[in-house]
C-alpha cells in the first residue's frame, strides 16, 4: 500500500478548520472513493481529478484509491479540495516528488478547482482560508486568479499561484516561484461622495443622520413619499469614518463566502446593503444549505437600509432583533452551525400610512384608521423599540428646492470631521462606541448632570419608556455631548435625544 497527505481547509462561516486530505493507494477491483461528509461538488471531484491527470500525461493509478478527508465529522462543500486530492494521488503514486520535504519548509496548504484539462480555476471564500493558515504558519498554494485575494492577509513569499495541475506540481518541487501582482492591495478609482447639501430642507433630519454616525445608532425616517428618505440614508456611508485594516478584511472575508463572492473594487470601503422589501428571512439574516451568510453580514461596519419597512416580511423583520443587540449572527442547519459577525448601522424609512399622505400639508390621506393602524401594526414595539432615532420627514416646498444652497449648512467633509472627532472621544473613553455601551456601565460612563438626570426620570415616566428606551435615549444624549465637545451630559442633550426618539 502506498498513502500520502495533503492540506487543505473547510469553512464554516468564516472559520476554516483544517482538513488532511488522505490518499491511499491498495490492492483490488479499481475504485475511487472519497469518505468523511464530501458534499456533491466534493464527490463529483473523482472525475475532474481523473481527466485532468490523464489530460496532463500522469498515469491514473490501477487499483482501489480511497480519499478520507479528515476531521470525518465536518462537512465538505465545493471544489477547493481538487487539486489538494489529485496532488496526494501522484504524491502516492510516486509520480511526483516533495521538494522541500526535507528543508524544514513549513506546511503547504493547496487549493484549486480542477478543470478537465488541467487548469486551475479559483474557489470561493479563500480570505477565510488565507487568514487562518497565516496564523499557523503555513504557506499556500492557489490559483493565479485567487492570489491578490491571499496576498491581502499573507506575505508573498508564503504564496505561491498556478495557472495549470503541471504548474502547481512544480511549484511543490520547489521549482518555481511565487506568482503575484503586489503584496497590497491597490485601491479602486475614488468615487464622489454624494453630499449632504444635495437634500435640501429637513434640517432636523439632516442632525439625526450625524448623531446616528457619531454614535453608531440605529435610525427609522418616516415620511411621506418623495420627501427626501431614501437620499439621506444613502449618504450615511460617506459620513462614516474610513474602515480600520482588519475591519476591511473583516468585512472582505464575509463577502468571499457570500454567494455574491468577494469584489476587490470594494476592499476598503464601508458596505451599504439595501435589500428588495421581497426579500426572505434567510435573505435577511442568512440561510440555506451551506448557511451562507445574509444582508445583515454582508452590511457589517456599514449600514443596511430597509426601505418601506412595513413591507418587509414579518419573520424577516423580527429575525434582526438579535443582531441589533449582540452584533451576531447564529445560522443553524443540521451539520453545523455558522456564526457571522453582523454589527451594521440600521437605516429602515416608511410612510405614515399605506397610501404615504398622513399629515400631509398638500395631499389628503385616503387611509381609514382600521387601515393605518393595521399598517403600522406590522413592525412590532420590540422592533421598534431597538431603534435609537426615531425622525419625521415632512415635504419639501417648491420655495426651498429651487433655493441656493446657504453657507451654513452642512457639507460631508465638515460633518465628517465633527463625527471623527466625537467618534475618538467615544473610544478614548470607553474603547467602543457609545451604541455598544453596556447598561452597567452607562450612568459612570455618560457623566449624567444631576438636571440631565432628573429630566430624563421625568421623561421616563410621562413617555412611558422601557428600560431598553430608557438606556438607549441616555446613549444618544451622550453621543450629541461628544458632537458638542461637553464632557458631561447636559438637560438640552436630554432633550434632543428625547424628542428624537418619536413614537408611532
Amino acid at each position: 500500500m502506498q498513502g500520502a497527505t495533503t492540506l487543505c481547509r473547510g469553512q464554516l462561516g468564516l472559520e476554516a478548520p483544517l482538513v488532511q486530505v488522505e490518499v491511499n493507494l491498495g490492492s483490488g477491483l479499481p475504485a475511487f472513493v472519497i469518505v468523511g461528509l464530501p458534499q456533491a461538488a466534493v464527490r463529483e471531484s473523482k472525475e475532474r481529478v481523473r481527466a485532468a491527470l490523464e489530460n496532463c500525461g500522469f498515469e491514473f493509478p490501477a487499483g482501489r484509491i480511497t480519499v478520507n478527508l479528515a476531521p470525518a465529522d465536518l462537512p465538505k462543500q465545493g471544489g477547493r479540495f481538487d487539486l489538494a486530492i489529485a496532488l496526494g494521488i501522484l504524491l502516492a503514486s510516486g509520480q511526483v516528488a516533495r521538494g522541500d520535504a526535507s528543508a524544514g519548509a513549513p506546511p503547504r496548504e493547496l487549493y484549486g478547482e480542477l478543470g478537465l484539462r488541467g487548469e486551475l480555476k479559483p474557489v470561493r471564500g479563500l480570505l477565510p482560508a488565507a487568514a487562518h493558515a497565516v496564523r499557523a504558519g503555513h504557506q499556500m498554494l492557489v490559483p493565479v486568479a485567487n492570489v491578490d485575494d491571499a496576498l491581502l492577509v499573507a506575505d508573498m513569499r508564503a504564496v505561491c499561484g498556478a495557472e495549470h495541475l503541471l504548474d502547481a506540481c512544480a511549484c511543490l518541487r520547489g521549482m518555481s516561484t511565487p506568482v503575484g501582482r503586489s503584496s497590497h492591495r491597490t485601491p479602486g478609482p475614488l468615487r464622489a461622495a454624494p453630499d449632504l447639501r444635495d437634500v435640501r430642507g429637513q434640517h432636523q433630519a439632516k442632525r439625526a443622520l450625524i448623531i446616528a454616525a457619531a454614535g453608531g445608532h440605529s435610525l427609522l425616517l418616516l415620511g411621506p413619499p418623495g420627501s427626501g428618505k431614501s437620499m439621506l440614508a444613502q449618504r450615511l456611508p460617506a459620513l462614516l469614518p474610513p474602515l480600520t485594516p482588519s475591519e476591511a478584511l473583516e468585512v472582505a472575508m464575509i463577502a468571499s463566502v457570500s454567494v455574491g463572492g468577494f469584489d476587490p473594487g470594494s476592499y476598503g470601503t464601508r458596505p451599504f446593503r439595501a435589500p428588495h422589501h421581497t426579500a426572505s428571512a434567510p435573505a435577511i439574516v442568512g440561510g440555506g444549505a451551506q448557511a451562507h451568510p445574509g444582508e445583515a453580514s454582508l452590511a457589517h461596519h456599514g449600514v443596511l437600509f430597509l426601505d418601506e419597512l412595513p413591507e418587509f416580511d414579518r419573520r424577516a423583520l423580527e429575525a434582526l432583533r438579535e443582531p441589533l443587540e449582540s452584533g451576531v449572527i447564529a445560522v443553524p442547519r443540521t451539520r453545523i452551525q455558522a456564526h457571522y459577525p453582523a454589527a451594521f448601522q440600521l437605516v429602515a424609512a416608511m410612510n405614515p400610512c399605506p397610501c404615504g399622505y398622513l399629515g400631509d400639508r398638500t395631499v389628503a390621506c385616503r387611509c381609514t384608521p382600521r387601515q393605518i393602524e393595521r399598517y403600522r401594526a406590522k413592525i412590532s414595539g420590540p422592533l421598534l423599540d431597538r431603534i435609537d432615532l426615531h425622525v419625521e420627514v415632512g415635504r419639501v416646498s417648491a420655495s426651498e428646492l429651487g433655493r441656493d444652497v446657504e453657507s451654513n449648512e452642512p457639507d460631508v467633509a465638515s460633518a465628517s470631521a465633527q463625527i471623527a472627532r466625537a467618534r475618538a472621544q467615544q473610544l478614548a473613553r470607553a474603547g467602543t462606541l457609545n451604541r455598544d455601551l453596556p447598561p452597567a456601565q452607562l450612568r459612570a460612563r455618560t457623566c449624567l448632570t444631576p438636571p440631565a438626570a432628573e429630566l430624563l426620570e421625568q421623561a421616563f415616566e410621562r413617555l412611558h419608556l422601557t428600560a431598553r428606551s430608557y438606556h438607549r435615549v441616555l446613549r444618544v444624549a451622550r453621543t450629541i455631548a461628544d458632537l458638542e465637545q461637553s464632557a458631561a451630559v447636559e438637560p438640552p442633550h436630554v432633550a434632543e435625544a428625547v424628542q428624537l426618539r418619536r413614537s408611532l
